[in-house]
């Protein structure tokens, strides 16, 4: 006797681009999806900024997933679309992070303080900037500083400064940039105001102590309360700077140190009233002092890294936001048969104008294709005004993102000089690298951390996630 299939059930998708549009498609056989939101960094679309309101746009989706039936609703989107998510989710009675969880993570300020409470030996010392932005900068503040926004609107706004002198410049803006930089955190604002009003304001931006220290990535989710770790992915930078250059699985971290991650993070999602969801926690480790030192929570799936795990342990965290946002235990999936013993995002950049190779033709991704037919690819090429912003912000140009398995981290690597090879870029490993490049990556980064950020939405584009 036959039976029929069942039906797909509805998701609603909410700002999903990049790696989120790769493995959710990958899912299209058992759902269907209804998408909605728009790019922050491509015109026209990001013309929606202006006037654009959280509450307003998630009561528009909820309306939307009564009528067509939706059973959840998911997003990995940092900027608007996990708060989104969650307010569609909680108006529709729908499982989901709780909207004031999200609040709480995101709001750097107001995540320091609860650290402080209930993980002070995992913090850092913190102040807020007493000023509005392109104000005076006040007297009495601790140098060297690590400065960044409480809400995070682009990591350009994030830096290092030795001086008052150096954050006065710094922190001028001119109108445009004001104009940008508002309309980014304002939907955030206004929903902090009305359900997190302790937090305060989050136009502003703050201090912290710097860290020297190696730089991980938490993975994992909280059901019922309980957190649960995906793995750790390692942070590895070009030399003599804060850039990446690859995030590696699994990690060399010591598992005694990822279950000390892992409880950190528990007592401080417990804290926030994060009982549900996926997160991710960057953390720096000091393996000479043993300290374990928090950067911040995201209170969502770090995307860049959802393929590092699949091909490892043959877990989809994609597939495990969808199974969380119908109310089920993750944990219950099927895993698939690994298919590698090592993965990694590697990150291509350029430290010098004109140093960028051409982009891969289409007989070279075709090459690439046909000899590394699970690889991912993401080409950046930039020219003119933007490719001088990238510069004059962040002292480098990314051109490019490949994703690339082994059977082990040596067999990794071969595969990812030959991969680099194919697409006529230098493998992003050190030894790879010519003397020259890594002298202009450390005089990139100096000369970077002594130029304020222009900011321009329609010439920026970051990756989300990771990187």
């Amino acid at each position: 006797m036959s039976t029929s299939p069942l039906p797909r059930q509805r998701i609603g998708l909410l700002f999903s681009y990049d790696w989120d549009t790769l493995c959710f498609n990958r899912l299209q056989d058992r759902y269907h999806y209804d998408e909605a939101g728009f790019d922050l960094f491509a015109f026209p679309s990001n013309a929606r900024l202006v006037g654009f309101d959280l509450e307003r746009f998630a009561s528009a989706q909820a309306a939307k997933a009564r009528r067509h039936g939706w059973a959840g609703v998911v997003s990995h989107h940092e900027q608007f679309g996990a708060l989104a998510a969650a307010l569609v989710a909680e108006k529709l009675g729908l499982p989901g992070t709780p909207v004031n969880a999200i609040l709480a993570c995101q709001h750097k300020l107001h995540a320091r303080r609860v650290l402080q409470q209930v993980c002070p030996e995992a913090n850092v010392p913190f102040e807020d900037l007493d000023a509005r932005y392109g104000a005076a900068i006040p007297e009495g503040l601790h140098y060297p500083a690590y400065v960044k926004p409480i809400k995070a609107a682009f990591s350009v706004l994030a830096r290092r400064v030795a001086s008052r002198d150096e954050l006065h410049r710094h922190t001028r803006f001119g109108w445009r940039e004001l104009w940008v930089i508002r309309r980014l955190v304002e939907p955030f604002e206004r929903v902090v105001r009305a359900r997190l009003p302790q937090a305060g304001t989050a136009h502003r931006m703050m201090l912290e102590q710097p860290v020297q220290a190696a730089q991980y990535n938490l993975d994992g989710w909280v059901f019922k309360g309980q957190a649960h770790a995906l793995g750790v992915v390692d942070a590895i930078m070009y030399p003599g700077t804060q850039a990446f250059m690859r995030w590696e699985h699994p990690s060399r971290l010591h598992t005694a140190v990822q279950a000390q991650a892992l409880d950190v993070a528990q007592r401080f999602l417990q804290a926030v009233g994060f009982t549900h969801g996926l997160f991710n926690m960057e953390f720096f480790h000091d393996a000479a002092t043993g300290k374990l030192s928090v950067i911040e929570f995201n209170p969502r799936l770090a995307s860049q890294f959802s393929d590092l795990y699949r091909h490892v342990h043959g877990l989809d965290p994609h597939a495990m936001s969808i199974e969380l946002a119908l109310g089920r235990d993750p944990a219950l999936l099927p895993r698939v048969a690994p298919t590698a013993g090592a993965a990694a995002s590697l990150v291509y950049r350029a430290f010098s104008p004109g140093a960028a190779p051409p982009m891969p033709s289409t007989a070279q991704q075709a090459a690439l294709q046909r000899q590394f037919p699970d690889a991912m690819l993401f080409m950046q090429p930039k020219s003119g005004h933007a490719l001088e912003r990238d510069f004059k912000w962040l002292g480098n140009h990314r051109y490019g993102i490949l994703h690339l398995h082994g059977r082990d981290e040596k067999q990794l690597r071969q595969r990812a000089e030959q991969a680099s090879a194919l697409l006529g870029w230098p493998a992003p490993y050190a030894e790879c690298l010519s003397a020259v490049a890594v002298a202009a990556a450390a005089a990139a980064a100096a000369a970077a951390a002594a130029q304020a950020p222009q900011l321009s939405l329609h010439e920026y584009r970051p990756i989300p996630s990771g990187d």
